[in-house]
């Protein structure tokens, strides 16, 4: 009997070396193995134990040595795909028009116009004199400042109003960090003038000389003064005008649509300030608009000796009201129209007597009109179910021609002209898709899932028709955001159709956490409602398998920034519903970072996700952050992508999550983990560049489908 016990003992041990054996392919790369240095980590007297806390430094090479040794495995890991991906970058690539033009918009004399050049990567902006049939005016062209740099981005164009001096912030590392250029338009001379470090916009004063600009503190990256710079002066002599102390402020300056004051806002996630001053004195000083006030939201314009607002003061959905240049403050407001709390209001805009309001009704989004000299109102109507539409380029304030933009989830973007009085739209133009593309082969729908406690979750899908979408079979990414009250709001995009080409069904999860059903959706998904936003993903992911759109072997989720602490969070809590995830620069490492006031953001989102010095908001945020969250358990197949000059979220948080799933996870699927190495959180610069990322990305799933084509 002993004997029998004896063989039976090492017949065990050697199938379950014969199948460890088994898991390991000869032929696959060692995966990188983060060392582990034991970091203490206490909080309200909870200890945490962060074994990779040094990857947070940059400037060690051992850490630059890591990054590039992940890239180099996800890279060995993917190499059978590299024709693929040269042939999805180039299937991507032809369906963009190489030499194309915005449609031109005028302002202050000027048609003012962005075009691209065929075999150039970046725009080339030009301007026109009273009429489109003149020569045009290059003004600037990114092409150049882009040239012998691995990164560029130029964020904002503001002219003088005299329309001879442009200015321009230029960022060319990636970390949002502008600098701030002006250049000659009549001799194209370059001025001496460069002020470093600002959010890159400035708002003009009247007299052509004088500008006012936002300064970023150099290490959280916060804007917190502002600044009055006149132009052939020293910038180390420019004059703070005003310092937000409040560090969950930001602050920023902007100058009113018809050029009648400078603004100096300041914004919390829960609260706004502004500061006016009318524009033709600008050694003036700056009063205030209304007090702050936790819970009261506001932004102001100004048209006709009125000042117009948006705002939450007794509306939870948000309102436009006005009130009087010389009676500012809140008990002097009132509604423009009356408040419906079942309308959303997003935005307005004001062209002659009209006001037009951004908002949404169910979740639907529209454009209302209001005629303020006789209280007439409508609609602006679109046939399909789901769309976006939103207020463009309206720069003559005079003007009974609005300008707006239309998109959808089959219609490329569209831009009309809008008679305000007769109704009448007419088509500038609509993105053009080269190639055999065309609308009517696709379909999109709106559907609702059902979360655990009763609340219908929105989501959007669309797909080729002739796509059987209730075989189970479907190949499918769910794609989710759900944080900051930011809308996902169904777009098109030319990218998206080699996957639904190939089959796919691509789904947006209206999430709580946004606010496509209004301010409350918001609400119900932040702060210690968080979790609403993940189980609603999960549940919409459920309902995409049980209602056959798709399987678990055949479904993708997919978020960003803070969607990548969506999937991150969905990876932990319900791992089995997925093949894959993709997660971009993912703000995973939340309760470490939100006690880290010296990272860029940190103090600006205590209300957001709450403060983690309080306990209570502490051990919430601690049962869902994913890298404190990460267990010894099979995981989907995953592909981690972040900038190493991130200033959103830095890279060493999917740095670290990467090195611990590496460490803890008991399947063998993929996990690869890329770096890019010049750029920051929006990814590489450029018209095309960044189509390899996405070729990259669509490669990983087309592989784990054995798709080869």
């Amino acid at each position: 009997m002993k004997v029998i016990k004896k063989f039976l003992w090492l017949f065990v041990i050697l199938f379950l070396f014969s199948c460890q054996n088994q898991k390991k392919d000869i032929n696959m790369p060692e995966q990188p193995v983060a060392e582990k240095v034991e970091k203490k980590l206490v909080t309200n007297g909870h200890e945490r134990i962060d074994n990779y806390y040094w990857l947070n430094d940059r400037e060690k090479p051992e850490v630059i040595d890591y990054l590039n040794a992940e890239n180099a495995y996800a890279k060995a890991i993917l190499k059978s795909t590299e024709a693929f991906q040269e042939s999805l970058f180039e299937e991507m690539k032809s369906r963009i028009k190489k030499d194309d033009n915005s449609v031109p918009y005028k302002k202050n004399g000027y048609f003012y116009y962005t075009r691209y050049q065929k075999g150039k990567e970046y725009p080339i902006y030009c301007r026109k004199a009273e009429s489109l049939e003149n020569n045009e005016i290059i003004i600037l062209d990114v092409n150049i400042l882009a040239e012998g740099q691995s990164y560029c981005n130029v964020n904002s164009l503001d002219i003088s109003p005299d329309n001879k001096i442009i200015a321009y912030g230029l960022d060319t590392v990636s970390r949002r960090q502008y600098n701030i250029h002006f250049l000659n338009l009549e001799t194209g001379d370059k001025l001496v003038d460069i002020i470093k470090n600002t959010e890159g916009s400035v708002a003009w004063a009247k007299d052509n000389k004088t500008v006012f600009y936002s300064r970023k503190d150099p290490v959280t990256l916060r804007s917190y003064q502002i600044f009055k710079h006149i132009l052939g002066t020293n910038t180390d002599d420019d004059i703070v005008v005003y310092q937000e102390d409040d560090e969950t402020f930001d602050t920023y300056v902007y100058d009113t649509k018809d050029g009648e004051y400078i603004i100096i806002g300041s914004s919390s996630t829960m609260a706004d300030e502004y500061r006016i001053l009318k524009a033709d004195n600008p050694n003036g000083e700056f009063k205030i608009f209304q007090e702050r006030e936790r819970g009261l939201e506001y932004g102001i314009g100004h048209y006709k000796n009125k000042f117009y607002i948006r705002t939450n003061y007794n509306a939870l959905n948000f309102n436009i009201m006005y009130t009087s240049e010389e009676k500012t403050s809140k008990e002097n407001w009132k509604d423009v129209k009356p408040y419906n709390n079942e309308v959303f209001t997003e935005g307005f805009d004001l062209l002659g007597d009209y006001l037009i309001v951004e908002q949404k009704i169910a979740g639907i989004g529209n454009l209302h009109v209001l005629n303020l000299s006789n209280d007439e109102k409508y609609d602006i109507k679109f046939d399909e179910e789901v769309f976006s539409a939103w207020i463009s380029s309206n720069y003559d304030i005079t003007s009974k021609l609005l300008r707006f933009a239309y998109t959808s989830l089959t219609t490329p973007t569209e831009t009309y002209d809008f008679d305000l009085e007769t109704q009448e739209r007419t088509l500038l133009k609509q993105t053009e898709v080269l190639g055999d593309f065309n609308k009517e082969n696709y379909e999109s729908k709106r559907l609702y899932a059902t979360a655990k406690d009763g609340t219908k979750i929105p989501l959007s899908i669309v797909y080729k028709k002739g796509t059987d979408i209730q075989s189970g079979q479907n190949p499918t990414i769910i794609y989710g955001y759900g944080s900051y009250g930011y809308s996902m709001d169904p777009y098109f995009s030319s990218i998206r159709l080699s996957l639904l080409d190939r089959g796919f069904v691509y789904a947006i999860a209206h999430i709580r956490g946004g606010q496509e059903m209004g301010r409350k959706w918001y609400e119900d998904g932040k702060l210690l409602n968080k979790k609403n936003t993940f189980t609603d993903f999960v549940d919409v992911s459920q309902y995409l398998i049980d209602e056959k759109l798709t399987s678990a072997d055949k479904l993708f989720a997919w978020g960003g920034s803070a969607g990548g602490l969506l999937v991150g969070a969905v990876a932990n809590m319900a791992p089995q519903l997925y093949k894959g995830i993709i997660a971009e620069v993912p703000f995973v490492d939340v309760v470490t970072t939100m006690l880290d006031e010296s990272i860029p953001l940190t103090t600006g989102e205590f209300d957001e996700w709450g403060n983690p010095k309080d306990s209570v908001y502490y051990h919430y945020m601690l049962s869902y952050s994913p890298y404190d969250n990460v267990k010894a358990m099979d995981y989907p197949n995953m592909l981690v992508t972040t900038g190493l000059h991130d200033s959103q979220v830095q890279y060493f948080e999917p740095a670290k999550w990467v090195a611990k799933l590496r460490d803890m996870k008991t399947d063998n699927n993929q996990l690869l983990f890329h770096t890019n190495m010049e750029a920051g959180h929006g990814g590489a610069s450029g018209r095309f560049r960044s189509l390899r990322e996405y070729a990259m990305q669509y490669a990983f799933i087309f592989n784990l489908l054995d798709i080869k084509e």
